[in-house]
This record gives C-alpha cells, structure tokens and sequence, in this order.
C-alpha cells in the first residue's frame, strides 16, 4: 500500500536526517528551503543521494534473503528459511517496505523536477533505479502495484507480471534516451548528487546491461531473443573500468535512518549479512570454491569469499591479545548434514561463540557413550578436560574461543565462523580500519576477534549495480545457447578473469588505504594464474556445459539475487530445461525440510518442488489491499503461494495465467 502522502513524509524526515549528516556529505542537504521544507523546493542533486541509498538498503535485503532462502548462506534467523525451506511471512516486509517508503515514493517527484530543470542525467538515473526497484519486486512477489503504485490511491490496482516486466524494459529504455540527451545549461552536472560517481556513460552502460539482464530472465519463452542481448551486452560494460557501484563508507560520523535505525553510508549487503551473528557459509557454496568441477584445486577466491577467525589467542598480562592464528570457517552442510549437526541440534541451532579473557570451565553431561566418547576425543584436542561419570569438564584457557552453553552439541560450532564484520557504527568507534567483528567492543583493539567477515560485505564494500563479469556470463550463457561454444567458452573464462581483477583492485585500494583485516588483501597472482589453467574451469570448448558457466557465475556473484532468478530459470537440479542437463548439481530441499505445505511439489520436475516467488507482506497488502490482491491471484493467501512461477519463470502466458486465475 503506497500514499501520495509517504512522499511528503520523506521528503521532510529525509531533510531531518541531512541536517546530522551535512558535515560528512554536503549533498545530502535536502532542500532549498531550510525553514519550509517540502517535496517540490528539494534539489535534485540532494534527493538523488537519499534515493540511492534507500534503493541500496532494499536490494541489499532482497540479495541477502535470497541468498539464504537458496542456500548460498545458512542463517539461524528462522524466517529466511534457509536450512528447513518453511518460508515464513517475516521475511517478506522489509524488502517491500524499503522500497516504497524509502525509495520510490520519491521518484515521480524527482522526475517532475528533473523535467522542469532539464537535468535529463538525474531523470534518467529516476528512471533506470525506478526499473530496477520494480524488477526487484516482479522477482519477489509476482503481481503487484505498478501502474497505480506511486499515486493518490490508499488502495492501488495490481498489474500482473507481464505488465510489470514491460513497463521496466520500456523505462530502461526511456533511461537509455535521457541518458545520451545532454542537460540544460543551467541543470547541475550528475556528479553533484550521485553516490556512483557520476559518470554518465557508466549509467549508459548499466542501462544496456541491466537491459540485457532482463530480456534475460524470459530464456523459457517463446519470444526469447538472443542477438537483441547480445546488441545490448555490446553497448554495455566492456571491462571492469565500466562497473557501477555505490560508494560506501565505514565512518565514524556515520548516523542511523529514520525508518530502520541502520547505518546510511554503510554497504547493503552488510546491512543485512554481516551486521548480526546469524549468517555463515553454506557447504554447497564452499564446495564450488574448494572443488569447482570436482577438480580438488581450490579457488583464489576462497579466502575472500569464506570468514576467517582468531584461534590459539595467547594474552599478555594485561589481558590483550599478544598473538593469534586464523582458522577460515568450516561451512554448514544445510542440504545433506553429512555430519549430522543439524539433525542433532535442530535446523537454527548453530551458536555464536564468544570468548574468555581469564579462562572459563564448563560441564557438559553426555549419556550416550559412543557421543560422550567422540566429544572427549575431540575436546580433549584441544583443551584440557576433566571425566566423571556422565560428565566432561572442558577448561576453557584464557583467549579461548567457547560456546557460553552446556550443551554438548553446541561445543563445536566455534568451527562455523559467522559473516560479520565491523561498523564502526556498531563498535563504539573504534578504529575505522579494522574490520574484523571483536568481541568486546569497548576494547576492541586488544580484544579477540571472532570473524573477519568476507570480502563482498565489509561496511565500505562498494555497492555493485552491476558488473562487467556478469555480463561476461550472460554472453557466455547466450552464446552457448546459440551454439557457439567456442565464443561461450571465451566468455566464460573473460568472466572468471575480470572477477578476479576486480577483487584485486578493490583489495589493493584497501591496503592503500590502511586496512588491517586480512580478508581485504589480495590475491596471490600466481594463484589466479595456476586456477584459470586448471581443471577446476573449462578448458575445452567442447567440454563446455551450461553448468560450468552458470556455477561460476554463481560464485562471482556471491551475495546476488540473480542468483535466485537463475535457479529459476534453469529449475534448479531438475535437469529439465533446454536440454543443459542439471545446470545446478546437488541443489536438493535441504536437509532439515519441513515446508511441504510451501512447497507441496512432488518431484524435482514439478514446478512447486522449488522456491518460486515470495508471499506479499502480510499487513501492508494482505490486510489493507485484500480486494486488489484477490482480484489479481486467486491464490495470494495460500500457504503454497510460495511456490507458483511468477511470470517471466513460465514458458507461456497461458501457463502462467493458469498458475494465477
């Protein structure tokens, strides 16, 4: 449910927050008018900047939940679904919520001004955000408000899906026209207001890839047109100089948002991934970069992409940390639970640890004899322990990492290194360039640090809009289709390579900068170097599969909701698709599946086996627009709605209709 009135509402509370945030960027000043602020006197230099990250905070949420809900991540918070697949309800809100409220509520009004200035740079960037944003929802939830979604009306008419996919290709395109059309004299250069840097022709690049992106998602149409991708990926990013990013910051003159109380100039994906404890690294995703191809050799990446943490802490007398050694995280087996942690804790149980400055004992009473036995082999490794009876007595040394519990099952998940990292927001200011989570903020500096986080979502991660590797994996993919295998195979090594480069520049802007966290260091050359010739990527074009592209795109992407929409596209492990074969190898329910009535499919081939779209927001649409949401999907209130195709992931309009009506 969106009102004309939330945009005044932002206008004024985003004035508000500018006024805290005017010694750090003077282009979040909102209004022209200090004393009588309002949606029309705000320049468009200065709403610009809100917008973006408003936009930013809502596709941040939309890749992290994504993520987890198909187990690029495992995560205890229970609504994401990620080791059961019972998707809940929770998880559905915020996404929604920032996008209306946050972002596009602004963007009729930014238009409108940017028309009246002739800053057709700033409408074309409204534009192509405004696309992006409502993409982001067709990808979630299927129908929804479009034509009438930023108007008057409390109680807005659905668009179906096929509406809503036009209406963004056609703004992409309107994007694609302002953004070659030159502004007026007097209009303010984008550079003035945009958190991207400005560039104009980058913006025309993203418009063509982002285009490219979406003609795309329909690869199981009819109407799937490769050579029109292929023409726009030609007019898109050409190398890594042409991504477009956000950039982010970990400032100590940071301040909250009005709405969510988070970080404003921190990264999104932090936002959501590695702001909490709750998410780590999923085993499926590991073992794509330990054993890509099942070549054993593992990917330079690995050390970026998979949390590291401090082990044997040694303290000084003061209590601080003299020395250390870095243990990199070992991965949640959320699809099979080969080790069998899951089924004997429960699917959320994976504990933080926390760790002890004068030595801790705790004692665990284990009945079961082979269990008790295998946990004091284990324990009795690396601590000193003490048996009686029933009980084993684990004596924690000071520096230790532990679970603060009892429980003997949770006595090892100091093992599954969680993904946060440091704000210096959250951490009473501490240094802005260390990174690492520690665990007693107040002493940070010389206090244990149980996570590095990973290389994609530190606070001052640049926010990737798009990136020149990914096109190089849709033209590989597009190729391929085509049968070219020999341009697909080019492509898809180009794409590997670039994200290699990528996070090798990236990664030396920070050591320039004086970051201390070792997962933000480079890459050793020779490594990358001896991974592209190996086996673990293809070196034949014959050889070549659907797989093998859409695996490494999987891990280029990282925390990605594309990655959501592949899956999709290729029905996940079903094998049924174009005859690719199982594009996504070993992608199953998970272990711990308890969401038969989400997912009542009875086989990998049946469409409703997988996660196809997210239920509306239970209060914002469910509740307030209940007649516009009945009107459009008859099945809006059903437990099973999560699985129904929206529109692009159907072969048909009569198939999709039939899902719907």
């Amino acid at each position: 449910m969106t009102m004309k009135i939330s945009k005044y509402f932002i206008a004024l509370a985003c004035f508000a927050a500018s006024l805290s945030l005017a010694s750090c960027n003077d282009w979040l000043d909102v209004n022209t008018d200090p004393d009588s602020p309002n949606n029309k006197s705000a320049l468009v230099e200065n709403r610009l900047p809100w917008i973006e990250r408003w936009f930013m905070y809502e596709h941040g949420i939309v890749n992290m939940r994504t993520s987890c809900n198909i187990g690029v991540f495992y995560s205890t918070t229970g609504t994401l679904g990620a080791p059961d697949w019972e998707f809940g309800g929770g998880s559905t809100t915020t996404p929604y919520q920032s996008w209306f409220v946050g972002c596009a509520a602004n963007l009729p009004d930014i238009i409108e001004k940017a028309q009246k200035d002739g800053a057709t740079h700033y409408e074309g960037v409204a534009e192509l955000i405004y696309a992006y944003g409502f993409m982001d929802m067709l990808d979630l939830y299927g129908e929804m408000p479009y034509t009438e979604a930023l108007g008057a009306s409390a109680v807005p008419a659905y668009d179906n899906g096929k509406a809503i996919y036009e209406g963004c290709l056609a703004r992409i395109d309107r994007a694609i026209e302002l953004l070659q059309t030159p502004q007026s004299a007097t209009a303010v250069p984008l550079s003035s207001g945009d958190i991207a840097g400005g560039d104009v022709q980058k913006w025309l690049k993203l418009a063509y890839g982002l285009k490219a992106r979406y003609l795309l998602r329909i690869s199981k149409k009819a109407e799937f047109d490769p050579d029109l991708i292929l023409d726009c990926l030609a007019k898109g990013p050409q190398s890594n100089n042409d991504n477009l990013a956000f950039t982010c910051y970990n400032s100590g003159s940071d301040v909250t948002d009005y709405l969510m109380g988070d970080p404003v100039m921190t990264n999104g994906n932090w936002n959501y991934l590695a702001y909490g404890s709750a998410q780590r690294m999923s085993k499926y995703h590991y073992d794509l970069l330990t054993n890509m191809r099942g070549a054993g050799v593992e990917d330079p990446r690995a050390d970026k992409d998979i949390p590291w943490t401090m082990t044997n802490m040694k303290l000084d007398v003061n209590g601080n940390v003299a020395s250390y050694d870095l243990m990199r995280s070992k991965p949640v087996d959320i699809i099979n639970d080969a080790d069998g942690r899951l089924h004997a804790g429960g699917a959320f149980s994976i504990t933080a640890p926390t760790w002890t400055q004068e030595g801790t004992s705790l004692t665990y009473n284990i009945a079961n004899d082979e269990a008790r036995q295998k946990f004091i082999t284990e324990a009795g490794a690396i601590h000193e322990i003490s048996v009686e009876g029933t009980n084993v007595t684990v004596n924690y040394a000071p520096g230790a990492l532990y679970v603060n519990s009892t429980n003997y099952v949770l006595a090892g998940d100091t093992a599954y290194v969680n993904i946060r990292s440091n704000s210096t927001n959250t951490s009473n200011a501490h240094n802005p360039l260390d990174t690492y989570w520690h665990f007693q903020l107040a002493t940070a500096r010389d206090a244990g640090a149980g996570t590095t986080g990973i290389f994609q979502t530190q606070p001052m991660s640049p926010f990737d809009l798009m990136t020149y590797s990914e096109c190089c994996f849709i033209k590989a993919e597009v190729l391929f289709r085509k049968g070219d295998k020999g341009g697909a195979l080019t492509a898809y090594k180009a794409g590997i390579q670039a994200s290699m480069d990528y996070i090798q520049s990236t990664a030396n802007s920070y050591v320039a900068a004086g970051y201390i966290n070792p997962v933000l260091r480079p890459m050793d050359n020779a490594k990358i170097t001896a991974y592209m010739s190996s086996a673990a990527v293809c070196q034949s074009a014959g050889d070549l599969t659907m797989s093998d592209i859409m695996l490494q795109k999987y891990v280029a992407l990282g925390c990605c909701s594309e990655t959501y929409v592949d899956m999709r596209r290729f029905n996940y492990s079903a094998g049924n698709v174009g005859g690719f074969g199982v594009v996504y190898p070993g992608m199953d329910h998970p272990a711990m599946f308890t969401g038969q009535a989400v997912l009542p499919g009875s086989g990998k081939t049946d469409p409703q086996y997988w996660p196809r779209r997210w239920r509306l927001p239970a209060t914002l649409e469910l509740t307030y627009n209940e007649t516009m949401v009945r009107e459009i999907n008859k099945h809006a209130y059903d437990t099973y709605i999560w699985s129904i195709p929206v529109w692009w992931d159907c072969a048909s309009d009569e198939e999709y209709f039939n899902y719907i009506n």
